[in-house]
């Protein structure tokens, strides 16, 4: 008998992966969580029978969260990132000799547990000795910081359930001040291509938009995401993601990429019209 993970993106489009094995199927105080093995896109996370990663396609993500706000501050010393359970984002943070400290904050600790345990690929850094972990709410966490942080990076699930707090004006508020003067808001900004992702993708940005003086969008092609294209939000006090792009000092790290790249940095930031229009339509 044939087992197949199908996981709903509309209620006229399923999308499916066949499985060899599923290797975890628990739930948490939180969330319903499930790893699965597979021969096209290897081991992959779910939370509540959404996506979160898989081993295959999973560098476009992390890389694309991390590396497009470090190339455009390659000094930033303290990083927060709420949530990113799956280690991915943290993998790679440290590769960043000059980061001094990365606070993640995860609500669901069972999350953590299950990746260190299932998904060493993308857990293997969580150790690393500038990594604090802590399991709590991330919209109450932010609250009790100001000036603390150069980059915050929201690498969050979909705006329902423990996520949706993440993507409101409060904590969006609450992200400015906890930023430094040079700070940079990184979030990951849902798909634009599906009508219900779409709508929390423009709510997002208007709120974004509300709070900083710099905000804008770029894209990403993610083959397990919903509809492939995929958004992330970056907002700052003053960093601009095109204009204040540091190439030399992020090419001097010699840092080995299999997705993001310079020219990609910028070729990201150019958005299709169907895009600019929902984000205009965001003011």
């Amino acid at each position: 008998m044939e087992l197949w993970y199908t996981e709903e993106h509309t209620p006229t489009v399923r999308f499916s992966i066949k499985v060899e094995s599923q290797l975890v199927n628990v739930r948490s105080q939180f969330q319903h969580i499930c790893v699965f093995e597979s021969e096209e896109f290897g081991r992959f996370l779910t939370l509540d029978g959404l996506m979160m990663l898989t081993e295959r396609d999973e560098f476009i993500y992390h890389e694309m969260i991390v590396h497009v706000p470090m190339a455009v501050n390659p000094s930033a010393r303290r990083v927060l990132i709420i949530g990113g359970g799956d280690g991915g984002t943290v993998r790679e943070l440290v590769r960043y000799q000059g980061i001094e400290r990365i606070d993640m904050v995860d609500i669901d600790e069972m999350v953590v547990n299950i990746c260190r345990e299932h998904l060493p690929s993308t857990s293997c850094q969580l150790g690393d000795h500038r990594v604090h972990l802590h399991f709590e709410d991330g919209l109450r966490f932010v609250r009790g910081f100001e000036n603390a942080y150069d980059l915050i990076i929201v690498d969050s699930t979909d705006p329902f359930g423990p996520g949706e707090g993440l993507f409101t004006r409060e904590f969006y508020g609450n992200c400015f001040k906890a930023l430094s003067p040079d700070g940079i808001l990184v979030n990951q900004h849902e798909n634009p291509y599906y009508e219900s992702y779409s709508h929390a993708m423009t709510r997002a940005h208007r709120r974004i938009r509300e709070i900083f003086p710099i905000h804008r969008v770029y894209q990403a092609h993610i083959p397990t995401y919903p509809s492939g294209h995929w958004l992330f939000g970056f907002a700052s006090k003053r960093r601009d993601p095109l204009s204040d792009l540091d190439s030399t000092a992020w090419s001097n790290l010699k840092l080995t990429t299999r997705y993001y790249n310079l020219n990609l940095h910028t070729g990201a930031f150019m958005l299709p019209n169907y895009v600019l229009e929902l984000l205009e339509d965001a003011k």
